[in-house]
């Protein structure tokens, strides 16, 4: 059935990207900016063109859809996810994708910025994508796959299941949430009303990659205190507190412990923000590692050179704050093994090769899989995400569509 279907993925796509998303981390609104509800407000106008009935934008920001189920089955209800904001890191305004039909193996000169190269030595996935047809960006901004190729990519099952009645399944949720690029992409969801049992994020890389594990996650603020004093008066009596963080920073391995000497399931400790005056300054961490249990080891260690730095500065004193983000989902996904073979069946009816991944982040699924929703992440073919070289192939988020139609079918044949 599903190799005689006209995909719509691609066009979809395209329409998508040209609308700014980009998510604020320094806003304190929810959404942190309005115009991400610019994109949910036409998948909620596609969707109901579709005939999916109960779609709706919800002042949060958050897109939810139902498509109702047309077996006589009790299937437990699927939720398929994707996040609408862009990353901060890169500019989104004014996306102007460009499609490279029939990729020819050869590096890739971004237009509007020519000394943007999408290389095959630094991108060596591309080596695999010679025939299929590429879209990037232009040079100036992020294409925005990530995760508007997953958004698209849950479009097109949606418009195919609506429209291939003949196709089996149990009730499926969408959701479609804003500002997971800053960390926030579930703090609103309403977890009743989603009404799922299990779910799929659409936010994952190569083709056929499946990761249902990611790090276990902690924020840490570090606040050192110093005594401010008149400089033209200062001499034995000013403690400058800046001076005492970068001592601490000073202190911190040179060569492990962070993220650019870190790699597979290594976990890591990450500067992210420092701000200050001679009175006292605040030093943002994230802590990341596979083993929940590691974080508060690597949190001890950090302390220890709070400790040490301290002690080099008579009267200087330090604070040490520590906060929960997200947990290693594979700790619950565990005990739901249906979950991953029935992906690898989909894939294998798909022709796509299964191969099992750990991000080395976090995903929304992340913390559903603690919200009471089993939620692993499926491939979408996004490449080189939070940059201006960002890609993605068409034949990739084809075939994603693909497995989703065969993962239905699964569930619904295993009820």
């Amino acid at each position: 059935m599903i190799s005689d279907y006209v995909f719509t993925v691609a066009d979809r796509f395209l329409k998508y990207v040209t609308i700014d998303t980009q998510s604020d981390p320094n806003s304190d609104t929810f959404p942190s900016t309005e115009k991400q509800k610019d994109l949910g407000r036409l998948l909620v106008e596609e969707l109901q063109q579709m005939g999916v009935a109960d779609a709706h934008l919800d002042a949060y920001g958050y897109v939810y859809a139902t498509i109702p189920a047309n077996t006589e089955k009790k299937v437990p209800v699927l939720c398929f996810c994707s996040h609408m904001d862009t990353s901060s890191d890169c500019s989104g305004t004014g996306v102007k994708p460009i499609v490279h039909r029939h990729y020819d193996g050869s590096d890739i000169v971004l237009p509007d910025d020519p000394t943007q190269v999408i290389s095959v030595k630094q991108h060596p996935y591309l080596k695999e994508k010679i025939g299929e047809d590429i879209i990037t960006a232009s040079g100036t901004t992020l294409l925005g796959a990530d995760d508007k190729a997953g958004v698209a990519i849950i479009m097109d099952l949606a418009h195919f299941l609506m429209t291939h009645p003949d196709v089996k399944h149990g009730a499926i949720k969408i959701l479609f949430t804003p500002d997971e690029e800053i960390g926030r992409g579930v703090d609103k969801v309403d977890m009743k009303k989603l009404g799922a049992d299990f779910g799929y994020t659409l936010d994952g890389g190569t083709r056929g990659s499946y990761t249902d594990e990611t790090f276990s996650a902690n924020a840490v603020i570090v606040t050192f205190h110093g005594i401010s004093a008149h400089p033209g008066l200062a001499k034995g009596k000013m403690v400058n507190s800046m001076k005492v963080a970068g001592t601490f920073l000073d202190l911190l391995p040179k060569d492990s412990f962070s993220p650019e000497t870190t790699e597979d399931r290594e976990g890591f400790v990450h500067p992210v923000q420092i701000e200050g005056t001679v009175e006292k300054t605040t030093v943002q961490f994230i802590i990341r590692d596979f083993e929940t249990e590691q974080l508060k080891m690597h949190e001890k260690r950090l302390e220890e050179f709070a400790k040490q730095a301290v002690g080099r500065y008579e009267g200087a004193s330090y604070t040490f704050e520590s906060r929960e983000q997200y947990r290693n989902m594979k700790d619950i996904l565990k005990n739901y093994p249906q979950v991953t073979e029935y992906v690898k069946e989909a894939m294998k009816r798909s022709d796509v090769t299964f191969h099992q991944e750990s991000a080395r982040g976090g995903t929304d699924g992340s913390r559903l899989s603690y919200m009471g929703l089993p939620c692993p992440d499926i491939f979408t073919g996004e490449m080189a995400f939070h940059s201006k070289q960002e890609y993605v192939s068409i034949q990739d988020m084809q075939k994603s569509v693909e497995v989703l139609v065969n993962l239905v079918q699964i569930w619904e044949e295993n009820s």
